[in-house]
């Protein structure tokens, strides 16, 4: 029988001294169970007594040290993170287009017909089958509903996920691609809580509003997304960001939410509508008038809406025009 090497005879000792009777790994100096793990996974230690159990001293990061974002850029020696908005999940092969060699210098006919050949076949490939071509399209009509929304990249990674999920779940059949991607994206916004309206979300979709309300509805049940209903808070700064409205009427909207909300007088209510009529007031209650047009633009609302829910506000805030 091969001897074990050495290294290899103390592990192998010290993982049947710290191991229990039933298989529990144990502290074999006070025998607490109780262990725990180094937040840089190099160390396991005991609770208990302090003792180290087990120390790594390999360093797993690079040998290289960095100080700002540009240096680290140009020492990386590895590729872009994976991302969930890419159907290969940015795991790829990219052929230049500029038909020239590491030194810049020209290729030759022959090696151009050859790249050519390589580009050709590795577009083909990319997406072998329906399934992915499906989702590279998907993914692409989020990234550019997304840009024209002005979210952050974080909405646009759960908004690929959640559409992953509903294609694994076969959720897409019977639907339009635009309508469900479009579905997920208004989902995504949602649950990072930069909300953004059904109406603003049709404005840069390939789908009307219905089908977009429609869709919602059907993945974020099939998928079983507890949505909290919209704050109208949540509108009110990039609202009056848009109006050039300062910060006293920002809070004084804030204020006039809360205090009608703990009435009872937002059950019902559309959170865009709410917020606008709440900005349009605390607008006057500052001497910042802003007229009831140009804040139904802003909130993609009807003046009818603004001056109902205004009246409704100002009543329930015991203020006499």
């Amino acid at each position: 029988m091969e001897r074990l090497p050495r290294q290899k005879e103390r592990d192998t000792e010290t993982e049947h001294e710290t191991t229990g009777q039933e298989g529990v790994r144990s502290c074999p100096e006070c025998e607490s169970t109780t262990l725990t793990r180094s937040a840089d996974g190099s160390e396991i230690s005991c609770e208990d007594c302090g003792l180290i159990l087990e120390e790594e001293t390999i360093d797993r990061g690079p040998e290289w040290r960095a100080f700002n974002a540009a240096e680290r850029d140009s020492k990386s020696r590895v590729g872009a993170p994976t991302t969930q908005t890419m159907h290969d999940k940015g795991l790829t092969t990219t052929i230049d287009w500029k038909n020239q060699d590491a030194y810049g210098r020209s290729l030759s006919s022959e090696k151009r017909s050859q790249m050519n050949r390589l580009r050709k076949w590795q577009e083909r490939i990319r997406t072998k089958d329906a399934g992915e071509r499906n989702l590279q399209f998907a993914l692409s009509e989020t990234d550019r509903m997304a840009s024209a929304l002005g979210v952050p990249r974080s909405v646009r990674e759960v908004a690929s996920v959640l559409y992953r999920r509903a294609l694994e779940e076969d959720l897409i059949r019977g639907r339009s691609i635009e309508g469900v991607a479009t579905s997920t994206l208004y989902a995504a916004c949602r649950m990072e809580g930069i909300p953004r309206s059904l109406d603003e979300i049709a404005a840069v979709s390939r789908v009307d509003r219905m089908e977009i309300g429609r869709t919602y509805r059907y993945i974020s049940k099939e998928l079983g997304l507890e949505m909290q209903p919209v704050d109208p808070k949540k509108y009110v700064p990039r609202f009056c960001s848009e109006l050039e409205l300062p910060d006293e009427v920002q809070s004084k909207a804030n204020e006039i939410i809360d205090t009608t909300a703990e009435k009872g007088m937002l059950s019902g209510k559309s959170p865009t509508g709410y917020a606008a009529a709440a900005i349009y007031a605390g607008a006057l209650l500052c001497n910042k008038k802003k007229t009831q047009r140009e804040v139904a633009d802003v909130a993609q609302v009807t003046e009818v809406t603004i001056r109902n829910r205004y009246q409704e506000q100002i009543a329930a805030m015991g203020i006499h025009e």
